[in-house]
């Protein structure tokens, strides 16, 4: 398949507060928070959520079409992904904003507390489709994943127009978006990509049911953090699947994106919904164990040990013929 994924590239800056952010919170006084937390560890790693995803699709060996905008300080992170198998061809880069960076805090309890600078991001809105399509001889999916809000309705919106098989993927950038913004980008979706409470939230915004939404999206995917992952769609019974044994978690930053990876990687192999979603649960518990959303390396016969370990022997022996 021919998969293009669009959304934010960006730098992170990850660091680690040796407490929980639950203990320095007083309830009636969040109207006046104001707080500094001397963190134990930094460290600057690739991230953004379309760089993130097209990284683990090329660890599971596709090789995935990054659009987004950057800024000249990109070159660097450019190699990287090339190295990676990642086509970053059709990357924009701005003539005079920085690339994007977030900025995060990670306590004990796997609590996060981030910001985020568009940058350069803001220029996505001016990214077109159709030349990519016409470079590769067509396009088989689209991911259209957390970005500039105006870029990922113009993205959402041109694959209707041309027939392209999308998938929305608000995400964070939901809170940004009203109910009409939201109707316009999950409108026609293949796949419709949220967590729990990003369900919730779209579904508020919009003013949908869950019979109202599953007519508008054909699948429905919802992690549900510690509980897996729960798959709904048209003419699909629901399919759970259980999170992937975990060794150790380190930093969240970049899971959901590592279970976007492996789900739509192991769709492209032609596997099912479920063995799909475990490839995804899989990849996102690696992105997990380690600090940043592409700091892990897909090793053919340990994933597919840890796919038996977690899923059963079936399901490895479905997965190996993929692997490179």
């Amino acid at each position: 398949m021919k998969i293009a994924v669009t959304g934010s590239i960006a730098t992170d800056h990850l660091m680690s507060f040796p407490g929980r952010f639950a203990d320095q919170l007083i309830a009636d006084q969040l109207d006046k928070v104001s707080l500094s937390f001397l963190v134990d560890e930094l460290v600057l790693r690739r991230g953004g959520t379309a760089a993130n995803i097209a990284f683990g699709m090329a660890q599971l060996g596709l090789r995935p079409v990054l659009l987004g905008a950057v800024g000249a300080d990109f070159a660097d992170y450019r190699s990287w992904l090339e190295r990676h198998g990642v086509d970053c061809d059709s990357v924009h880069v701005s003539e005079v904003a920085h690339t994007a960076r977030f900025v995060c805090t990670t306590d004990t309890d796997m609590c996060q507390i981030a910001s985020f600078y568009a940058g350069a991001m803001s220029e996505a809105r001016n990214i077109e489709l159709h030349p990519v399509a016409q470079r590769l001889g067509g396009l088989d999916l689209v991911l259209v994943s957390a970005n500039d809000p105006a870029a990922m309705i113009r993205h959402s919106g041109e694959c209707r127009d041309r027939g392209y098989a999308f998938v929305a993927d608000p995400s964070q950038q939901l809170a940004r978006m009203d109910g009409e913004d939201v109707l316009g980008l999950v409108e026609g979706a293949d796949y419709l990509m949220t967590n729990e409470y990003e369900k919730s939230l779209l579904q508020s915004k919009a003013g949908l049911t869950d019979e109202q939404l599953l007519d508008r999206v054909k699948v429905r995917v919802t992690t549900l953090g510690k509980q897996g992952v729960e798959i709904v769609g048209r003419e699909v019974g629901t399919i759970r699947v259980p999170i992937a044994r975990e060794i150790q978690a380190v930093d969240p930053t970049g899971v959901g994106d590592g279970f976007r990876a492996g789900f739509f990687a192991a769709l492209d192999w032609g596997v099912g919904l479920e063995r799909a979603a475990q490839v995804g649960c899989l990849l996102a518990t690696l992105v997990l164990e380690n600090f940043g959303g592409q700091e892990y390396e897909v090793r053919r016969d340990l994933f597919v040990k840890r796919l038996a370990e977690s899923y059963g022997d079936a399901a490895a022996e479905d997965v190996r013929p993929h692997l490179l």
